[in-house]
């Protein structure tokens, strides 16, 4: 389905998904993979959500909704989590329709609106405005991994959220690649 996804370049698409897996993976986030018919209809995961996470129970279903598929509801609720953060790869669809129904069953829901893509601009800016004014919040998969990352200082998770920086985040990573090859930084230290 990402075939006919213009409001953002695919491989930004892509790349922002990555963060968004990997950052999970790494922060041992619950994190629930869901798709519809992916064998018949929706077409392959991208193998940035696959490498990340390749040991994912995939909730494979037939809702465009997701919030409607049995099995993805009972993933939710083993999570035990109050607050969710959802991403789909139509935000019209895939996004928008968990993402209410999510916020009319009280949890507090955050948008990754980079890691979501439609079929136009408008399509994808229509639906990211009813999700906000319906109450979700908006976030970026980068800023959703500094997020989790909070102090530099923090040195368990350093090299995870460094690493996904330099592998997914641009210039960001390019950034933090220049500094630890030319002044030696290491573990939120000068070594």
């Amino acid at each position: 389905m990402a075939f006919n996804v213009k409001s953002i370049d695919i491989t930004n698409l892509r790349t922002n998904t990555g963060i968004l897996a990997h950052t999970a993976k790494g922060f041992n986030v619950p994190t629930i993979v869901s798709t519809i018919s992916k064998d018949t209809f929706a077409g392959p995961l991208f193998d940035e959500i696959t490498a990340a996470l390749p040991e994912a129970k995939i909730v494979d279903r037939t809702t465009s909704n997701a919030w409607e598929d049995e099995n993805f509801i009972a993933r939710v609720n083993a999570t035990g989590k109050s607050r969710l953060v959802i991403c789909g790869l139509w935000t019209s669809v895939c996004c928008n329709g968990p993402v209410l129904s999510a916020l009319e069953q009280g949890y507090e829901v955050y948008v990754v609106t980079d890691a979501c893509g439609d079929c136009t601009p408008e399509a994808h800016e229509r639906a990211i405005e009813r999700m906000l004014q319906a109450g979700a919040r908006p976030i970026t998969a980068l800023t959703y991994l500094l997020e989790l990352q909070r102090d530099w200082a923090r040195v368990e998770t350093y090299e995870l959220t460094t690493g996904v920086a330099k592998r997914f985040g641009g210039a960001f990573g390019v950034g933090i690649h220049y500094a630890h090859t030319m002044f030696a930084v290491h573990e939120g230290k000068k070594a």
